[in-house]
């Protein structure tokens, strides 16, 4: 089923991001919190693609075992990293053969140790090239794009980030995602510029729950994204206790969850880390 069709029955819906794991341990516990977050009845969850396509393979692999085991429906990230056209193409067919409807078209990270994105010979260079590509081969796809409320890190500014946005939803997007944030008056700025573009789908608010305080400043810091400074203080006053970051970062997610919510965002994509325990105390904190 379509990701914008399962929007248009649901008020709101919960959904999840998971990442392909290096080992089998890493697999089982994967699938252990797939298990613990089905029964919120999530919209659909998505799998990652690693840097420069690391995790191709197991990507497909994942969305076609994950719907067929527990019928929640998938979305397979897909990059322009590291690909060619041809080989793109055997990806969306392989998708298409596997009943996967949903593909997230993503310019994608340069591979670890390379600083900048480079173009491989009959590739894509941006985003909206990809989005074209895919309604191309495969019309029938729902494809969602990544949107950056706090402008994407290598953007000069935020009218040319906004215009890179625009143009691949113009090119067959039918949904956003956002990069995560911490303050919802970012996401109902960037919601408002995005309708004053004439553009009407929906904007998905992407929305990662603090359980490390180093982690999250590298995460912030490779994406553009800002830690409120009170949310900051309050994380660096307790960061040597895991289970009172924890508790700081579920309380701050929740208000969050709750504003975007209350303020007509059409769901919340939690980006998990393949664990379940913030997920599950959010959801049952907003669910109560």
């Amino acid at each position: 089923m379509k990701i914008t069709d399962i929007l248009a029955t649901r008020s709101s819906t919960f959904s999840f991001e998971f990442f392909p794991p290096r080992d089998d341990e890493g697999l089982a516990r994967l699938f252990e919190t797939v298990a613990a977050l089905r029964s919120y009845h999530p919209a659909y969850v998505s799998v990652t693609y690693g840097a420069g396509g690391s995790t191709r393979r197991m990507t497909l692999d994942l969305v076609r075992r994950i719907k067929a085991e527990t019928g929640i429906e998938t979305m397979a990230h897909l990059t322009c990293v590291g690909s060619t056209r041809d080989e793109i193409a055997q990806i969306l067919d392989q998708l298409a053969q596997a009943d996967i409807n949903n593909v997230l078209a993503l310019r994608g990270d340069p591979p670890k140790g390379q600083e900048q994105f480079q173009v491989v010979a009959g590739g894509f260079a941006h985003g909206d090239e990809l989005v074209a590509f895919i309604r191309e081969q495969h019309p029938e796809l729902c494809i969602g794009v990544a949107g950056y409320p706090e402008k994407h890190p290598e953007s000069p500014d935020s009218r040319t980030d906004l215009t890179y946005l625009v143009n691949k939803v113009r090119a067959g997007a039918n949904f956003i995602i956002t990069q995560l944030f911490f303050g919802d008056r970012d996401y109902f700025a960037f919601v408002k510029q995005l309708r004053g573009e004439g553009l009407s789908v929906p904007v998905l608010p992407g929305i990662m729950p603090i359980t490390n305080v180093s982690q999250i400043k590298r995460f912030t810091a490779t994406c553009g994204a800002r830690i409120p400074t009170t949310l900051l203080n309050q994380l660096e006053a307790v960061q040597e206790d895991s289970e009172a970051v924890r508790a700081v970062g579920v309380a701050h997610a929740v208000a969050q969850c709750q504003e975007l919510l209350a303020g007509g965002a059409p769901g919340i994509h939690l980006y998990t880390l393949n664990r379940s325990t913030a997920s599950v105390e959010i959801l049952d904190k907003l669910l109560a």
